[in-house]
């Protein structure tokens, strides 16, 4: 084994070029979001009352919610904001199910809350925009109706507008649902939600707290994002044209209108975990294509890779993006260097080597994120108990690298919308592709 490794250490030049891209594009940057941020925690101040509280609408796009729109709706009720000043709009998105229903009955249970139910045409950012156009609060925050609220979220969103005047928009932090997690069965579908709640949180309160410090918040999160009214209306609103139409109006607050977007670490929002692997194949290749879509919409004329370092939707894009294939060059590479006479066991070392800068990378955002969730004693101690999450996490982040290079492929042949392909659906057409392929290739030899 010894000889392995000092084999290893005198191509250690060579093997270097495998790590390289990881080192720079995710250790590096890790290292310096996690001196930042402890820089950050240290520096934070306490939010200021004040003498009058404003009063705010909560839009909650509905499509066959009647499975969770009661306990999202209960979730406003019971936060700490003053239920005078709540105004809650329901925009039904052509629902066939009973989510009316459970709306007249949330109206019955929670009396001190002012809801309105609203029809509106099909498609999400339509709804959202019917909602928005009938809001009369001065912050307009929008909800997915499958999750529900930390009490104090409501009331830290407000305060971080009121102590922050340059900011005109912001999104809240997103975590999938601990008790949903627990009550889950099967092992190998609980092990893929702990690893999303791991990513989650680590990709919130670590990542979007470095990147709103600087106003390069590429996404405000659809299922929990607030605005200032008076900008929200100064924009083209909600594209019902992209499936990326949270993506498309952070741009439009960035870069049409000039405005500041920020992220709200203390006001949290609890959304179901993943069903399994199907669903996560659908959301992630939606996100990458939507993300794509609006990128190119906004910024075609101005990308420059010479501006990698100065302009940080550059590096944004070839990290998401034009590095997602070499990261998986790099892993079928290095095992096709033994066919060509590469020592097993140097190769797995090098693998080894690149799986370790992964779970250091989890680790130094894990140890970001549980200072930032200091104030919450339950969701810190949950969190903590993960950290052997960091020793999958880099198989997960794996296999979602894999998602979103078909995301880019497919964006490169069809246009982006809703109904994106299952995974078994295009695994069956390959297999006939391959099939076809095959039988013709016969039939040319006979």
């Amino acid at each position: 084994m010894a000889l392995y490794f000092h084999q290893f250490i005198y191509q250690i030049g060579f093997w270097f070029t495998w790590l390289l891209i990881p080192i720079v594009v995710e250790i590096i940057p890790a290292v310096s979001h996690a001196l930042t941020l402890q820089r950050t925690v240290k520096a934070s101040k306490q939010y200021q009352v004040p003498l009058k509280m404003p009063m705010i609408s909560i839009v909650l796009p509905v499509y066959n919610s009647e499975q969770t729109l009661y306990q999202c709706i209960s979730s406003i009720a019971a936060s700490s904001y003053p239920k005078q000043l709540i105004q809650i709009i329901v925009a039904n998105n052509h629902s066939t199910d009973n989510s009316f229903q459970v709306f007249h009955q949330a109206q019955a249970d929670f009396p001190d809350l002012r809801l309105q139910w609203m029809n509106t045409d099909a498609g999400k950012a339509r709804a959202l925009n019917a909602a928005i156009y009938n809001s009369m609060g001065s912050y307009v925050m929008n909800l997915d109706t499958d999750g529900w609220l930390e009490p104090e979220a409501l009331l830290n969103m407000v305060l971080y507008f009121e102590n922050n005047s340059q900011i005109d928009a912001a999104t809240g932090t997103i975590l999938t649902q601990k008790e949903a997690i627990a009550a889950t069965q099967k092992k190998g579908l609980k092990l893929l939600q702990r690893n999303e709640y791991f990513e989650y949180a680590q990709a919130f309160l670590s990542g979007r707290s470095i990147e709103s410090q600087n106003n390069r918040l590429f996404t405000m999160s659809g299922a929990f994002s607030a605005f200032r009214r008076e900008v929200l209306v100064q924009t083209y609103m909600y594209n019902v044209d992209t499936i990326g139409e949270d993506t498309d109006m952070t741009f439009q607050l960035r870069y049409r209108l000039g405005k500041r977007i920020g992220f709200v670490v203390d006001a949290i929002f609890y959304v179901e975990p993943i069903s399994g692997l199907e669903e996560l194949y659908l959301q992630r290749q939606r996100w990458q294509r939507g993300q794509i879509e609006v990128a190119q919409n906004f910024l075609q004329k101005k990308l420059n890779v010479n501006q990698i370092f100065s302009n940080f939707m550059i590096g944004r894009l070839m990290v998401d993006h034009t590095f997602v294939f070499p990261r998986l060059i790099w892993m079928i590479g290095l095992g096709m260097l033994v066919y060509l006479g590469y020592s097993p066991i140097v190769v797995s070392l090098s693998l080894m080597m690149m799986y370790l800068l992964y779970v250091l990378f989890g680790l130094l955002n894990y140890l970001s994120s549980m200072q930032l969730l200091k104030k919450f004693d339950e969701e810190r101690l949950y969190y903590r108990k993960q950290w052997p999450l960091m020793l999958t996490l880099p198989l997960y982040n794996g296999i979602n690298t894999a998602i979103r290079l078909v995301g880019i492929i497919n964006a490169m042949t069809s246009r982006a919308n809703w109904q994106t392909k299952k995974f078994s659906v295009e695994i069956a057409e390959i297999k006939a592709i391959i099939f076809s392929d095959f039988t013709l290739k016969k039939k040319g030899k006979k």
